[in-house]
């Protein structure tokens, strides 16, 4: 398993630029995402992420589920088949229940559809990922524009992804981003 750490800030595209002029070269990322979940919303209840991305044309499954500390499990695979996919991360350490929620029928419920521009950034005692995403949410047929920044640790401690966070906050005006993608797609 994976530990996803993790803090987001909404931002306006505007910003974006500035950030992505302070930091230069960045990896262009497009991403299309599909969200999954069975008709009464079981996955949801537990607070359980299932989707399936493609991320420049290649197809990850992907299943999250929150842990004690505040971050998330994490299980990625690249798989085009949504069952196929989930079976993997079954064997990988993902919760064996959710096979059973796919098995027996989930379907798509929103989605969203963005670029994801994104450089690592080397700190004293880790690593981070910042990225700067801007698109649209999708669900209920409707979409809804978003920009927001993302920091997300890829090594070291939960500090490290914290200060470096404050302080691009603090720079640039960013405010806190409480609500996923997935629960400001399903709101929708």
């Amino acid at each position: 398993m994976g530990r996803e750490f993790e803090l987001k800030y909404q931002a306006s595209p505007e910003v974006l630029s500035k950030i992505r002029e302070k930091f230069g070269e960045f990896t262009s990322i497009s991403m299309e995402t599909t969200y999954y979940d069975t008709a009464d919303l079981a996955l949801r209840s537990r607070k359980w992420t299932l989707r399936q991305r493609l991320e420049n044309g290649r197809a990850v499954c992907t299943v999250k589920t929150p842990l004690p500390d505040g971050s998330r499990g994490e299980w990625e695979v690249e798989n085009p088949d949504l069952s196929a996919g989930v079976s993997q991360l079954c064997g990988m350490g993902a919760p064996v229940e959710i096979l059973g929620y796919v098995n027996h029928g989930v379907a798509p419920f929103c989605g969203a559809r963005f670029t994801r521009l994104a450089k690592t950034i080397e700190l004293p005692g880790g690593r981070v990922e910042l990225a700067l995403d801007e698109g649209v949410l999708l669900g209920g047929g409707r979409e809804l524009p978003f920009a927001e920044v993302e920091v997300e640790l890829k090594s070291g401690s939960d500090a490290v992804a914290k200060d470096f966070a404050a302080t691009l906050a603090a720079e640039f005006g960013l405010k806190k981003q409480p609500k996923s993608k997935l629960a400001r797609a399903m709101a929708l």
